[in-house]
This record gives C-alpha cells, sequence and structure tokens, in this order.
C-alpha cells in the first residue's frame, strides 16, 4: 500500500511539475489578465453527465457559478466549505489520475471520469515507428508518377515573371489546393534585367564585328567598352595575379573560361566568357551561355529589403553588382580572338588546344551591352503540410521552377521532385502518419537572376523565419551525375564530396542570409566536381542528362526523391531535430587554430603585444563545453514531455542563427555568417589578413586586427551562451 501511495504523489508531482500546458492553462481575457476555469464537483449530477469536460471548459466562470450558486453562508462556513471541497478535489484527481493510468477497476475509474476528462489534456501522439515511415513513404514515391511529371514540366524556357512562369505558378497552386496543404502566393516587384531587342549585344575585334552573342550576363553594367585584350585563365583571384606579373591589365578586356567558380565571381575592367572546348564538348561551338554577374542574391536594386509593392526602399544598390561589362560569347568567337593573339604563354595557362597567348599585340577588342532593366512581378508559391504537434516549426523544401534556357537538370528535375514529394506527404497524411513538426513546399521564382524569388522571401520574412524554420533543403540540380550502389538506406556509405555551398546555390542565403540550417545535395561522379557542364544553356535537356549520368533520369530522381524525403521525414518525425550542433566544435576548432597560428607566426615581424588570443580561445571553450551540456540534456531528458523537447530544440535551431554576426550591418554585408558567409566580419577574413600580412602582401593595421578579433569572440561566445540554455546554466569563464 505504501509503494502504491508513493506511486500515486511521484505521478500527482509529474502533473503538478509537467511542463507540457493544456490549452485551457494560460487562457487570456480581453483585458489582458488571466482567466481561469471554475470546474464544479458534481454535485448536479444530471449536468455533470450532460457535459463533457471540454464543454465545462468552455462555460463562462461568472455563468456557470451563477447558475449553481448555494444559499448565503457566514465567513466561517464558506471557509470551511471551500477548504472541504478543495480537499475533495485533488484527493479526487490524485486518485482519478492514478487509476486511470493503471486500468482499474470500473467503478474507481466512472467516479472520477468528469474531473480527470475535464483537467487532462492528451495530444494527439504521432507515429513513432521510424521504419513504417519510410516504407510507407517509398511506396508513394513513383516513378511512373516522375516520368509523367517530368515530361509534363519540360519546355524550352520559363523566363521568371512571364506568361509562361505565371501558368506554371498557377498550375503548381491548384495542385497544393487539391492536396489541401492551404497554399498562398507571395508577389514580388522585382528588377529583371533582359537583352535589349533595339540595340543588340555584339563584339568587335580590330573594328570588325565578331558577332551579336544571344546569350547574356543578368546585371552587367551597360554601355560601351574597348582595348587591349588579355587572356585570363578562369578569372579566379590567383589567375589575374599570375596574368599581372607578366602584362599590365590596365584598360583591358580579360577573356576568360566559363566554369570552377560563379560567373558572378568573374573580375576584371571587362570580361568576355567563353565555354572552353578543355571543359566542354565540341558542340558547344555556337551554344549560348547565360547567367548573372551580381555578387549576391536577391533584388540588387532593393538590398536587405523585401520587394513588396508601394514599399518605399532606401535609395541604394548591392555593392555586389559589377562595375565592369560583361558578356558571354560562343567558342566560335573565342577563337577569332585567339587566332589574332600574340605575346607568351604562360606555364600555368599552357594547354594543347588552342594555343593560348597572354595578350593580342595589334587588333583591340570592343564590347557593347544594351541590356534593359525591366521591373517585374513574381509569384513564388506555397504549400503545407502542418504538424501536430509543433506546427509552428517546419523545414522548407524549395526548387527553382524558372529558367533562361530549357532549365531540364535544375528546374524542371527540381520542380517535379517538388510536386512528387508534396503529393507523398499528403498521401502519408492520409495514411495515418502524423508528423510532429510542418513541412512547407516552396516553388521559387528568377532563381536564374541570382536566387532572386528565394532571396526576397528570406527578407521579407526574416524575422518570423529565424525562430521558426530550422532547415531548408534544396531540390536544384540534384541529379548531376551517378555513382552506381548509392542507397539512402545503406547508412554505411558516407557523402563522397562535401563542398563549401556556392553563392549562386539556393540553399546559400538560407544559411548566410537568414542563419537557417541547409542542405544542397547531388549525385557526381568520384572526380571533384559534376560532369554535367550544361546548366545555362540551351543543350540542357532529358538526352544530355542522361548521356552524361548513363542513367534513367527518372531512376536517378527517384533516388533524389527517397534521399530529399527521409531528411524530411527525419526532421518532422524524431522528438528532437536531426541538427548535430557539436560538429561545429570542430569547425571553430580550426578557424580558431589557424588564426592563432598566424598570429605566432607575427609575434616577431609586428608588435602584438596588445593582442591576447586567450579570449577567443576561451570562447572556443564555451561552445564545446555547451554543445557538449546540450547532448548531455538530451540523454538525462523525459523525450516524452513536450515542452522540454520544444525547448531542446529551440537551443538547436538558434545556433546557425547565431553564428550571423551582430556586429555588422545586414544592408552593407547580407551574408553575416561568420564561417561560411562573405565578408570582412568572417574568421576566413582574418585568417587570410594575417597572412598577407606575414607575406608582406598587406601593411598590418593593429586597430583593424583587435577590431576582428573581438567581433569574432564574442559572436561565437554569444552562441555558446545561448546554446548553454537558461541564464542561470552559463559558466561565466570568459
Amino acid at each position: 500500500m505504501a509503494g502504491t501511495i508513493d506511486q500515486a504523489r511521484m505521478k500527482f508531482s509529474k502533473i503538478v511539475n509537467s511542463r507540457s500546458y493544456s490549452r485551457f492553462n494560460q487562457a487570456q481575457n480581453p483585458d489582458g489578465e488571466s482567466s481561469n476555469v471554475e470546474v464544479k464537483l458534481a454535485v448536479d449530477g444530471e449536468m455533470e453527465e450532460e457535459m463533457d469536460g471540454t464543454e465545462l471548459a468552455r462555460i463562462q466562470p461568472d455563468t456557470y457559478t451563477r447558475a449553481s450558486r448555494p444559499e448565503p453562508l457566514n465567513k466561517y462556513r464558506m471557509l470551511i466549505w471551500v477548504g472541504g471541497a478543495l480537499m475533495v478535489f485533488l484527493t479526487g484527481l490524485l486518485i482519478g489520475y492514478f487509476f486511470r493510468s493503471k486500468s482499474q477497476s470500473p467503478s474507481c475509474s466512472a467516479a472520477v471520469k468528469d474531473v480527470t476528462v475535464a483537467q487532462h489534456y492528451e495530444p494527439i501522439v504521432p507515429n513513432e515507428d521510424w521504419v513504417d515511415a519510410v516504407n510507407l513513404l517509398n511506396d508513394k514515391l513513383s516513378s511512373t508518377s516522375i516520368s509523367r511529371q517530368l515530361s509534363e514540366y519540360s519546355r524550352e524556357s520559363l523566363v521568371a515573371g512571364s506568361s509562361k512562369d505565371n501558368e506554371l505558378a498557377e498550375k503548381i497552386h491548384n495542385i497544393f489546393n487539391e492536396l489541401n496543404m492551404k497554399p498562398w502566393v507571395d508577389d514580388h516587384y522585382v528588377k529583371l534585367p533582359t537583352p535589349s531587342k533595339a540595340n543588340l549585344n555584339k563584339v568587335w575585334l580590330g573594328g570588325n564585328e565578331i558577332g551579336t552573342p544571344r546569350g547574356f550576363l543578368a546585371y552587367s553594367k551597360t554601355g560601351r567598352a574597348e582595348g587591349r585584350v588579355v587572356y585570363g585563365y578562369y578569372g579566379e583571384l590567383s589567375d589575374l595575379e599570375t596574368l599581372e606579373k607578366a602584362v599590365s591589365l590596365n584598360k583591358t578586356v580579360v577573356l576568360m573560361r566559363a566554369g570552377r567558380i560563379s560567373l558572378a565571381q568573374k573580375g576584371a575592367v571587362a570580361a568576355l566568357i567563353y565555354p572552353d572546348p578543355a571543359d566542354f564538348e565540341e558542340s558547344f561551338q555556337d551554344t549560348a551561355l547565360y547567367g548573372h554577374v551580381h555578387l549576391g542574391s536577391g533584388d540588387p536594386y532593393t538590398p536587405g529589403f523585401p520587394s513588396f509593392n508601394h514599399t518605399q526602399f532606401a535609395p541604394a544598390k548591392s555593392s555586389g553588382l559589377p562595375g565592369i561589362l560583361a558578356q558571354t560569347i560562343t567558342l566560335n568567337m573565342a577563337k577569332k580572338i585567339f587566332e589574332k593573339m600574340g605575346g607568351d604563354i604562360s606555364d600555368k595557362f599552357r594547354v594543347d588546344y588552342p594555343v593560348y597567348k597572354l595578350d593580342e599585340e595589334g587588333s583591340r577588342v570592343k564590347v557593347e551591352v544594351n541590356n534593359d532593366l525591366v521591373e517585374t512581378k513574381i509569384h513564388n508559391v506555397f504549400g503545407v503540410f502542418k504538424g501536430y504537434v509543433d506546427p509552428d516549426r517546419y523545414v522548407v523544401i524549395g526548387a527553382q521552377r524558372d529558367s533562361l534556357t530549357s532549365g531540364y537538370a535544375k528546374s524542371v528535375v527540381g520542380t517535379t521532385l517538388l510536386m512528387e514529394l508534396a503529393k507523398a506527404f499528403t498521401e502519408l497524411k492520409n495514411a495515418g502518419f502524423k508528423p510532429k513538426r510542418s513541412i512547407v513546399f516552396a516553388s521559387w521564382t528568377a532563381g536564374d537572376f541570382g536566387n532572386v524569388g528565394a532571396t526576397e522571401w528570406l527578407e521579407g520574412y526574416l524575422e518570423s523565419l529565424d525562430r521558426k524554420a530550422f532547415t531548408y533543403i534544396s531540390l536544384d540540380g540534384v541529379v548531376t551525375d551517378f555513382t552506381k550502389g548509392q542507397n539512402p538506406q545503406n547508412k554505411s556509405q558516407p557523402p563522397r564530396n562535401l563542398t563549401p555551398m556556392q553563392m549562386d546555390d539556393c540553399a546559400y542565403p538560407f544559411m548566410a542570409f537568414s542563419g537557417i540550417p541547409s542542405v544542397s545535395f547531388s549525385f557526381i561522379s568520384s572526380s571533384d566536381s559534376p560532369n554535367y557542364k550544361f546548366f545555362g544553356t540551351d543543350l540542357d535537356d532529358k538526352d544530355k542528362l542522361e548521356s552524361v549520368t548513363g542513367q534513367s533520369v527518372v531512376d536517378q530522381a527517384l533516388l533524389a526523391a527517397q534521399v530529399a524525403g527521409q531528411m524530411a521525414l527525419a526532421l518532422v518525425h524524431d522528438h528532437i531535430l536531426k541538427l548535430d550542433v557539436t560538429k561545429y566544435s570542430n569547425v571553430i576548432d580550426s578557424h580558431v587554430t589557424n588564426i592563432i597560428s598566424h598570429v605566432g607566426e607575427l609575434k616577431n615581424k609586428v608588435d602584438l603585444k596588445t593582442l591576447s588570443t586567450v579570449w577567443l580561445k576561451m570562447a572556443k571553450g564555451s561552445y564545446s563545453r555547451a554543445a557538449a551540456k546540450l547532448n548531455e540534456d538530451i540523454k538525462n531528458s523525459d523525450l516524452d514531455d513536450q515542452e522540454m523537447c520544444r525547448i531542446i530544440n529551440n537551443r538547436i535551431m538558434k545556433v546557425e542563427h547565431n553564428f550571423l554576426s551582430p556586429y555588422v550591418s545586414l544592408r552593407d554585408v547580407p551574408f553575416r555568417h561568420i564561417f561560411f558567409g562573405d565578408g570582412w566580419q568572417t574568421a576566413v577574413e582574418l585568417e587570410n589578413y594575417l597572412q598577407d600580412v606575414q607575406q608582406d602582401k598587406a601593411s598590418f593595421d593593429l586597430d583593424q586586427v583587435l577590431n576582428k578579433f573581438a567581433l569574432l569572440t564574442w559572436t561565437i561566445q554569444g552562441c555558446a551562451n545561448d546554446l548553454a540554455g537558461d541564464i542561470w546554466s552559463l559558466d561565466n569563464e570568459i
């Protein structure tokens, strides 16, 4: 009997101290004060039998009290009556909860039926069988359906904001509506460049026109430039530094290969970009290239602001806009220029075909770019698959639907998988699967102009998204090559290549701008880079993709859908988010170690008396301890306690966001992430600066170094403090 009482006490204590709140606990009245629901014990049995607990809770306290108020009593009798009633209520609650959970005799359960139902809220418990959920998802993903949708979404081009783009947006909206996903549309008014029909873009060599290229580079500077042409290899910074040692770049037009880096990262006074036969097939003789040269993402004429209609914008433009003319040309046009070039050949640039000379000795090259900037209304389309426990926490799955070309490998495959996954998860829900958290399906447009649609959405809802969106999964370009033997069920197969996310990747602004953990994946061969070279060309179609991969696009797309679907499934299914924050300990350690090493090398070169690396090392230690403490909290927590899981998940969600430097302007430095962003605030920039000083490439500025050290230290420490949890859990060692 004593053991039974102890168990009952423990259960009652758990009820009182539970972090799980019912929907009745914290209701607010219109005046802002707490509203208490008065629950009357069974005095009038007939009334209780007519109402269940929910109906009792909905009755206004004053109305119910007046209906059952006894005759006036004196104050002493009233106190005794209230005390007795309270004792009976608590005793009944204790016994009722205990016997209800142990399934005791019907007579005992019936005695407290009304009280327990009114007080105890039992939420819907999601399906906990992971294997069944995965198998069910895979059953719902159909190769037949994928094949049909690939054919349906294939087209010649789908320029953002065009009638065809809007038609597809409406179609996706209607499908989301049929799937009962409560779709909505987010409209933006952005400035998108397009080649002028009246004044074509042109290139001249020695006064003779060599072509009017069909391709173009969005956001290039417009006008005319002329100068001696030089060969710049891939146009990377190291390439231009090598070139400058051989020839002067003053007032030159640089001819460079496409590939290696984003077209937005090419740099020169004026640039001509072509597909080189060393990287592309001979079929590229007259193939046009399309892309953009904005070193950033989103509408560059509203940096940091969402391009909503009638919004007042600051008179500014992105610092990532190029100050030079940039134009793509065909391989045949490039050959005409190479034939006229002379000068020496650098060893770095020596290849067999064609013969690359560094500069042109006689004739000059002239470039004319006449792109028009057009204000365009674009539409992002969304549907939501709602969770049952934390519906306000969601993973976003997105795909770009627009393309300046046929866009098969990116927008056609991505849109197909987006719709297939939306349908599969809806069928899962209809079959009884109940996810804890929500999934938002997003169809973006204006992606070929630099993730404009996605970035404008992030800018418009930045404050809300960083607290609610916990992961972004990109479906763009997931099928570019294939390595046989891939199987999403086989956990022993690690990713073959982990590479830094490029700025052109749609997932990049989610991470570096909004601080949302993001993933972008694709199937590639064992080589260093994907073999698919047809992005941004009219050759990007089903036949070319299958010729490169050697596999059926449908089979690969199905596998990609399973990978993306299982990632999303794990994120909305499990009690604790599948985001391992301890991995950042290694990232931080690597950067801090490099910085300390550079400082050590500089000690004999410059005066570093006021510079200490102690605080940076302590911040690194704070993060490692906080991450380890979180794992301990997870191990020692009751994962059936929904509120406890929510608190832990909130700590996990904030990590990526807290690595966005709070010390720099969002408008000046949009990609504020200190490890994966772009700007002077990053750890990489500090490492590079210290290395340049060591190599006499830069002069030493102590104030600049101290400032960067402070910003980096306190960004890491601030993240560690938030990760540690409650303020009383912090260690103040720093």
